[in-house]
């Protein structure tokens, strides 16, 4: 039987940590990889979906492997080849041996991502209060520690393939470390749970939230500075001040969020999170001047920052289906969000223009804010 307490909360952060790690060391190696294999863009485009692809494959299934094997089985395994791919990043010699790589890294941090979201439900359930706004924001802090580190390393001269290695001997060491208190046994209230069930009911909902949360976040790290500089004025040099400012401030909102989900209750998170998401959203478009649509940006963060750590709560409470198989379910419509959005964005600002598919997304947080009352039904 699972023994739950500080050790495997503990152990649920640097699980989270270690994802984070780890999905920030590709963007750094993009540059270096287009020109190592002479790609062009449209053909780096094409290789950016196998990563993409890879999750969307793993996901679905790592909820029945949670079921059946336990957390901590899957998160070891998942992080053990997350830590052997990465470097292979730097190394791919050809684009087929790229698009490969890309898929694998792809199908292992999924693969983790929903193992130790499935360990934080169990855990905060186990807890009785609120944590799961927490160990997100350890993803995003983690995110920070490894794009920076990248940066530097690459900076300081050392050539791509080590700098992967070092971040993914961080990955491992992370693991290492939490391995002890991971999860060893399936949940007992799941382990006769059957091998696939049509996602339904409560689970749907609550996907279909996440894929906007998700979708809006997606748009962010690819539209912002664009929007900044065409539609702002903003120097092309300071484009990305605007998903930096999104980025702090989300990842402070899921630090701070555990306590503010505890005193208001996730309904009134969920329902202020999306009223603030859309007034960011509708003031980096309406606003005059670029500093005020900084603002803006800092809003929509401060404003997600505790959306999909409520709903991931809600699908793990709900009745409708086993906790682990809605939480691959969830976290597979929110990844499609995330890989749609930049798309649907374009499409959209193509039709008309970027402020407009900005608006939408406004109205997008709005839908959520709406939907308060059923999307958090299960999370307080």
């Amino acid at each position: 039987m699972n023994q739950v307490g500080p050790q495997q909360r503990l152990s649920t952060r640097l699980a989270f940590l270690a994802a984070g790690l780890a999905m920030a060391a590709w963007a750094p190696l993009v540059p270096f990889a287009k020109t190592r294999l002479a790609l062009g863009e449209a053909e780096l485009g094409l290789l950016l979906l196998c990563l993409g692809g890879g999750s969307l494959v793993a996901m679905p299934v790592t909820g029945l492997l949670t079921s059946r094997y336990g957390c901590r089985l899957v998160v070891l395994i998942s992080g053990a080849f997350t830590c052997l791919f990465v470097p292979f990043l730097a190394y791919a010699s050809t684009p087929l041996l790229l698009g490969a790589t890309l898929f694998a890294v792809g199908a292992s941090i999924g693969t983790l991502d929903v193992a130790m979201n499935v360990q934080a439900v169990i855990v905060e359930r186990a807890s009785g209060g609120s944590l799961m706004s927490g160990f997100h924001g350890l993803f995003s802090v983690g995110g920070f520690i490894g794009a920076g580190l990248m940066a530097l390393m690459l900076w300081a001269g050392m050539t791509p393939t080590a700098s992967a290695a070092v971040i993914s001997a961080l990955v491992a060491l992370s693991l290492v470390v939490s391995a002890p208190h991971l999860l060893r046994e399936p949940d007992a209230a799941e382990r006769d749970a059957p091998l696939f069930v049509v996602p339904h009911g409560a689970v749907i909902f609550i996907g279909a939230l996440c894929f906007l949360s998700f979708l809006a976040e997606g748009a962010i790290l690819d539209w912002s500075a664009l929007l900044l500089t065409t539609e702002q004025g903003l120097d092309p040099s300071r484009g990305g001040l605007g998903y930096a400012a999104f980025a702090i401030a989300m990842t402070l909102g899921r630090l701070t969020g555990d306590r503010v989900v505890r005193a208001l209750g996730g309904k009134r998170v969920l329902l202020v999170g999306g009223l603030c998401g859309a007034a960011g959203f509708f003031l980096s478009v309406l606003a005059p001047s670029a500093p005020l649509a900084l603002v803006g940006f800092v809003l929509i963060g401060l404003g997600a920052s505790n959306v999909v750590p409520i709903l991931f709560t809600a699908a793990g409470n709900q009745s409708a289906m086993p906790a682990s198989l809605a939480i691959g379910a969830v976290t597979t419509l929110g990844y499609v969000g995330i890989l749609a959005g930049p798309a649907m964005i374009g499409f959209v600002a193509h039709a008309s223009s970027l402020n407009l598919a900005f608006g939408g997304l406004g109205c997008f947080m709005l839908l959520i804010a709406a939907s308060a009352r059923l999307g958090a039904a299960r999370a307080g």
